[in-house]
């Protein structure tokens, strides 16, 4: 049944290009195999505080927050006539980078903002080679493959699970035997993969080539002056009017080719201004098209409420895994553990709502699991109270457990978010759009980050000292039903099936 599926898949798209869409997703799961080594980097070797090192990863994965720039300029302004090949092998080299030079280059890596600045160039490769997949996907199931898109899709998210689940697995492991400079440098290796898989695809040029340069210059002038200066030197007066018509013809054509010359010139240059211009209007008219839509009512509301659902929320969890290695003595192979759960509880959450949820009223859906929510923060009150040590219960119980439910329960706010991307997004320009989408809620989460960071800061939240960190836990606890009072701006008759 599932080898019968997959050649299906292979006879619509084409073992090269299934290969590569899979190994970029696989890929993108992957990296938390080695963000679990960064982030205990941060911690053991810069010494860096909560807030501190929490700052470092938002900065680092802001790229996220801008992905329809890379799209906009993937459609606008092809390479060499094409529009995805060239960018895929572009961004492949940012994310491959940045891992070699950091693992072979110990100041690079010892230094807070060298180091910053590696991470955010390796995740600006990983966002644009997301946004270019995901408009190849969009380009593959056009016209008689459109029956296969949901196959695709659901190639595509298994293959990040698998990576997620193995890179979880194994990061957390190899720390516990391995350099950080050497888990940095076997990480390289999938991103050199991908970046040899890109020749695999063919790709159709589109109609944009600039026309060769067509200066040329011949030598036949110059040797055309020789036999002008060598005839003017003839004695005789017979030939006298001949060799006067025969320089001034030949001055004649030397003219008119430098005429051609300097016409073609003319010409190229022309050329290559209306390409830049026509360029400059694709980019103007894509982002005016883009911001037109965005603004509408039935658009604005409902991603704002989901942008603000983030930034109230103070996302504290650099904190809590600074309070789960330091104080509760959680070994990283445990934590990697973790985080395998974690992607389980994703993966059931999505299945759950699509089984149970997906007909039901998306305002509900959401306050249900704002609810939820909050009751796992009060799990975190019993984990930093010492609460469950009382009653008996391990702290590795309460950890797996919270995790595995808090990844499931935030699966039921993410699948309305992408249902309600994938119905207000209008024809034309869906990719750029719902990239934009996904930057929101990005940007938002990012914004979050920030803003734990600033509670911990304030709190005086540090390495060591948790004193303060029962009430970081409150106060996200108050937080979480801010949105609930803005549900107002999502649709009133929304569901998972329809806008």
């Amino acid at each position: 049944m599932i080898i019968s599926w997959v050649k299906q898949l292979i006879s619509a798209f084409g073992a090269s290009f299934l290969w590569l869409i899979c190994l970029i997703y696989f890929t993108q799961g992957f990296r938390s195999f080695v963000w679990t080594a960064v982030s205990y980097h941060l911690k053991d070797s810069l010494k860096l505080s909560p807030s501190a090192s929490q700052f470092v990863s938002s900065v680092a994965f802001f790229p996220w927050s801008i992905k329809p720039l890379y799209g906009i300029l993937s459609d606008c302004i092809p390479i060499r006539g094409r529009r995805r090949t060239p960018y895929l092998i572009i961004s492949t080299v940012l994310s491959l980078l940045p891992w070699p030079i950091l693992g072979l280059n110990e100041s690079m890596r010892t230094s807070k903002m060298p180091l910053m600045v590696f991470l955010t160039l390796q995740n600006i490769g990983s966002a644009m080679s997301d946004v270019v997949a995901d408009a190849m996907i969009a380009e593959a199931v056009r016209s008689e493959r459109a029956k296969f898109a949901g196959d695709l899709q659901s190639v595509t998210w298994l293959a990040m699970a698998l990576g997620g689940i193995f890179g979880s697995l194994l990061g957390g492991h190899a720390l516990s035997d391995l350099q950080i400079e050497t888990v940095f440098l076997l990480f390289a290796a999938l991103p050199a993969l991908q970046l040899m898989s890109c020749g695999m695809v063919k790709e159709t040029p589109v109609n944009t080539k600039v026309p060769a340069l067509a200066n040329k210059q011949s030598d036949d002038d110059d040797d055309d002056d020789d036999i002008d200066d060598s005839t003017d030197n003839m004695d005789g007066t017979t030939n006298g009017h001949l060799r006067s018509r025969t320089k001034r013809q030949k001055k004649s054509q030397k003219n008119s080719k430098k005429k051609a010359v300097s016409s073609t010139k003319s010409q190229t240059s022309t050329k290559k201004k209306s390409l830049v211009l026509e360029w400059f209007h694709s980019l103007k008219e894509a982002s005016f098209t883009l911001f037109h839509a965005f603004r509408q009512p039935i658009i604005l509301r409902p991603m704002a409420w989901f942008f603000l659902a983030h930034i109230t929320f103070p996302n504290i969890s650099t904190v809590m895994f600074y309070y789960q290695t330091e104080f509760l003595d959680l070994d990283a192979s445990f934590l990697g553990n973790v985080r395998v759960v974690g992607w389980l509880g994703l993966m059931l959450g999505t299945s759950l709502y699509n089984k149970f949820l997906k007909k039901k009223k998306l305002r509900k859906v959401l306050m249900w699991t704002h609810i939820a929510l909050s009751l796992l923060c009060l799990v975190d009150m019993v984990l930093v109270s010492r609460l469950n040590v009382t009653y008996g219960i391990s702290d590795k119980m309460v950890v797996l457990w919270g995790s595995a439910l808090a990844d499931a329960i935030n699966q039921f706010k993410f699948m309305p978010f992408l249902i309600l991307s994938g119905q207000l997004c209008p024809p034309g320009i869906e990719g750029t759009l719902f990239a934009l989408f996904m930057s929101i809620n990005n940007l938002g989460s990012t914004i979050g980050s920030f803003v734990g960071a600033g509670l911990a800061s304030s709190l005086n939240i540090s390495s060591g000292s948790f004193d303060n960190l029962l009430v970081a836990v409150i106060i996200q606890f108050v937080c979480i039903y801010i949105p609930v009072a803005l549900l107002f701006l999502i649709p009133k008759d929304a569901t998972g099936l329809s806008a």
